[in-house]
């Protein structure tokens, strides 16, 4: 069976879960702690991050835009790019804006202050968070959540009318921070009915099953009605 090496709380390894999920093909999850840089691990991705995707008998694919396109390209099921280019040109630019920009200015801080420092020692970047960079990944969130509000005002989808890469994205990202309990979903209605949506599909269960040792999600994490 083809193996995820990824971490539980991360958005490029909760893309690629997503995406193998849409796909509807069974993957094993192998946790891996990438910042202890276990030799048998950057053997498969010298870079030294997750996620890695390992096919029966195949090479390691490692990066979560090279996974999921291999995975657009290779396996069959439900399309996740759009067939008109100019669509999937609007698909690949939301991802990008999520994987990227969203990532820079929210989730990689936060993700880091509030879930990480939690599994590093004090000589390796460990301990309390950085509240300066808390707030103002928190701060940089409310642009975000009206960017997609204002998506959602004539589309059924992020990038258009049906589900692509780019609502997985994004979804990835504010999943993670939902686990957290930061996303301030009440003030932002579009993006709660855009992530209620998304949050209902089948692909998604995996996900809502997380659970952090010692870091437990918030009561209405796994819930469709919140």
């Amino acid at each position: 069976m083809r193996q995820l090496y990824h971490l539980p709380i991360s958005p490029a390894c909760r893309k690629v879960r997503l995406a193998l999920a849409e796909k509807n093909v069974e993957f094993e999850l192998v946790e891996e702690r990438d910042w202890e840089r276990r030799r048998e691990f950057l053997m498969m991705n010298p870079a030294g991050e997750v996620p890695v995707l390992v096919e029966d008998e195949g090479e390691p694919i490692s990066g979560s835009i090279a996974i999921t396109e291999y995975v657009e390209e290779t396996l069959p099921g439900v399309k996740l790019l759009p067939e008109d280019a100019r669509a999937r040109a609007e698909a690949r630019r939301l991802v990008d804006w999520f994987d990227r920009k969203f990532a820079a200015e929210v989730s990689d801080g936060l993700l880091f202050e509030k879930v990480t420092r939690r599994f590093l020692g004090a000589s390796e970047g460990g301990g309390a968070p950085d509240m300066v960079v808390v707030r103002a990944a928190l701060h940089n969130l409310r642009y975000h959540l009206d960017y997609i509000c204002y998506l959602m005002e004539e589309r059924n989808w992020l990038a258009g009318d049906q589900l692509t890469l780019a609502d997985l994205a994004a979804a990835a990202h504010l999943s993670c921070l939902d686990y957290v309990g930061d996303v301030p979903w009440a003030q932002y209605q579009g993006a709660k009915d855009w992530y209620v949506k998304i949050k209902s599909r089948p692909s998604f269960r995996g996900l809502l099953a997380d659970h952090v040792p010692g870091m437990p999600p918030p009561k209405l994490y796994a819930n469709l009605d919140f």
